[in-house]
């Protein structure tokens, strides 16, 4: 059996979901500007039943902030991970036993490009 059950996608908001313009403290108080293909790849991955999970660096005090913001710009997830800061980020994930999919998956996108063109 290859069953996994439904994928988990752990997405970055700020330059994958909307605009960065890297000053995170004007950004509490201004509309940002939602990339290409954002809210279609949403739907998609609802359809699916996928989790998301959005992550983000900014500070753990601006949640009311960016929470109002995602609901405006019509973004919806499962899970909300805030504080996460700048580095490099690591996912660690087990294999299956008798399974050869792999269960975890990491892409890197070029900043502000949107997720037209992603596949997971």
């Amino acid at each position: 059996m290859n069953y996994l059950g439904p994928k988990t996608i752990f997405c970055d908001i700020d330059g994958t979901l909307i605009e960065h313009d890297g000053n995170l403290a004007e950004k509490i108080n201004k509309k940002p500007e939602l990339l290409k293909g954002v809210l279609e790849k949403f739907n998609e991955w609802d359809r699916k039943c996928y989790n998301i999970i959005l992550t983000t660096g900014r500070k753990e005090s601006n949640r009311p902030q960016l929470e109002k913001q995602l609901s405006d710009l019509g973004i919806f997830y499962d899970k909300l991970i805030m504080g996460l800061g700048g580095g490099i980020r690591v996912l660690i994930n087990d294999l299956k036993p008798n399974n050869d999919t792999p269960t975890a998956v990491a892409i890197n996108l070029e900043r502000n490009k949107g997720l037209e063109n992603i596949e997971v």
